[in-house]
């Protein structure tokens, strides 16, 4: 796993224990329960994990309802749904200035297995989270399934697909590749309908904003089912700062020095709530969230960083004809460090497969409408950044890894596609399964109609699907299996989920196959 470059032991001494510590301070004393955004686990190793709570009796008041003060918090960890057998337990302390968030790393557990979680604090009690640790890494391993998710808007419509992910069985993890919350209002086209649900308050700049806002938007109890039901592993795309930003850039050309003000808000924020290891505690505007994790000797995950370190978009930004500016050769989406990383731990990885869980669209796909207009690519997306795309693609070629498969969010549509050695044509290099949203975009439909006309010229990309929902992918040795599982609504509650469609990899095979 990388580690964060800035070695903060000392500076959070306290935040978190995984062995039972005296008591530093007394918890509040609050009237309403102070777990009102609920309980998650993430980021697992062979003998633990993060377990997450945060504070809240008030989750919208500045401050959550708490006094600017220390509290106490009990964890406990146990090997039964029902706490017969405590494994581990202990004290941490909730700090304001982390928005009184807790962050637990549990260590000493069995590789490999369930465990159950809980918190205490003023005399309430926590919802139980379930939580699972990694396979040891020589372990052998037959399968495993994970399921990957992302975007979701709360204007948009309800998440209806966090509750029926909450329900599914087997799973070893969850993959959510960002845009955890929206921080404008109005994400809506002219003439669509009206936001489902609205953003308690304006959109968000500084550091109380964030948590606020994170606050709306976790109190949702489908988004509290799918955190308490399986272990996150969470990366950020742009929403949680500013759309479409890049590195020290946002689109509306703020200055650089002023922006950076807002990302040191939203990085914090983002820590805050997520269930993250003390290495991603952020230093300034820097928040280390890529890394690296392995399942036994079936799959090596890369969860990758496309935003902080990236060049800013070229041409405008938009869906553009491409210009000189975006065919330069030094062009980066992830900057040199983590391409490095990422270059190195491919060319040594001994597993079955790789995952690289990426945010934004690595496939090349024309989007122009007719035929009389120039090719259009989305300059957010790696087509932004054609030369960095062809470095990793030359890389997999040149080091014969045929393993790969990519997981992306964004776009607010199911793709299932292939990954080229000349573009849209040549043999495959890599397979990507691109997962739409849970709710931004509405309810959707089949095909949109403006997709047509993708889906036709695009013949490296056989499938586009516009509804909301999930993707769940199963990891075999030899085979790698995506289900696409999306819902007929999610503008009212309750929407029915189905499944769309199948593709599948075979191992040293890259490319689709219906399954």
């Amino acid at each position: 796993m990388i580690l964060h470059p800035f070695n903060r032991r000392t500076l959070i001494g306290g935040l978190a224990a995984t062995v039972a510590a005296p008591a530093i301070v007394r918890a509040q004393s609050v009237s309403d329960t102070p777990f009102t955004l609920g309980v998650a686990s993430g980021d697992p190793s062979p003998d633990g994990f993060v377990i997450w709570t945060r504070l809240a009796p008030k989750p919208l008041e500045l401050h959550s309802g708490l006094r600017m003060t220390k509290t106490t918090v009990n964890w406990e960890v146990a090997s039964d749904d029902r706490f017969a057998t405590t494994v581990a337990k202990g004290e941490a302390i909730a700090h304001p200035e982390l928005g009184h968030s807790i962050h637990v790393e549990v260590a000493g557990l069995q590789p490999n297995r369930p465990y159950w979680y809980r918190f205490a604090s003023g005399g309430a009690m926590s919802t139980v989270g379930k939580a699972r640790t990694l396979p040891a890494p020589s372990a052998n391993l037959a399968q495993l399934r994970f399921i990957a998710g992302g975007c979701q808007h709360y204007e948009a419509g309800y998440y209806t697909a966090y509750r029926r992910l909450a329900e599914e069985a087997d799973v070893d993890f969850f993959w959510h590749y960002g845009d955890y919350i929206y921080e404008g209002t109005g994400f809506h086209a002219p003439g669509s309908n009206p936001p489902v649900r609205n953003h308690h308050a304006d959109e968000p700049y500084s550091l109380d904003d964030y948590r606020a806002r994170y606050a709306q938007y976790k109190l949702d109890p489908d988004l509290q089912a799918a955190h308490a039901a399986h272990t996150w592993w969470v990366t950020w795309d742009d929403h949680e700062t500013d759309n479409n930003w890049a590195s020290r850039f946002d689109q509306d050309g703020t200055p650089e020095e002023i922006f950076n003000l807002r990302r040191q808000a939203a990085a914090q924020a983002y820590y805050e709530n997520m269930p993250l290891r003390r290495t991603s505690l952020p230093h300034g505007t820097a928040i280390q969230i890529f890394r690296q994790a392995s399942y036994g000797d079936l799959l090596d995950c890369w969860f990758l960083d496309t935003r902080q370190f990236r060049d800013d978009q070229p041409c405008g930004d938009g869906l553009k004809a491409v210009c000189p500016e975006a065919l330069d050769a030094k062009r980066t989406i992830m900057g040199a460090e983590e391409e490095k990383w990422l270059f190195n731990g491919l060319a040594k990885g001994t597993r079955r497969w790789n995952l690289v869980a990426n945010q934004v669209m690595m496939m090349p796909l024309d989007r122009r409408q007719t035929d009389s207009d120039a090719p259009q690519w989305n300059m957010d997306s790696w087509a932004g950044y054609p030369a960095a795309r062809k470095r990793l693609l030359d890389h997999l070629q040149a080091q014969k890894i045929r393993n790969v498969v990519v997981t992306t969010g964004d776009e607010h549509q199911n793709f299932a596609g292939e990954l080229r050695a000349k573009v849209t044509e040549g043999p495959a290099l890599a397979t990507e399964f691109l997962g739409t949203s849970i709710s931004t975009g509405g309810d959707g439909v089949d095909l949109s109609p403006r997709y047509k006309a993708v889906l036709a010229r695009n013949p490296h990309c056989p499938f586009i699907n516009s509804q909301r929902g999930y993707v769940v992918h199963d990891v075999g040795r030899e085979h790698w299996q995506a289900t696409f599982k999306v819902l007929d609504k999610i503008t009212t509650r309750d929407g029915k989920l189905s499944t769309r469609a199948k593709f599948a990899v075979e191992r040293g095979q890259p490319g689709l196959k219906t399954a």
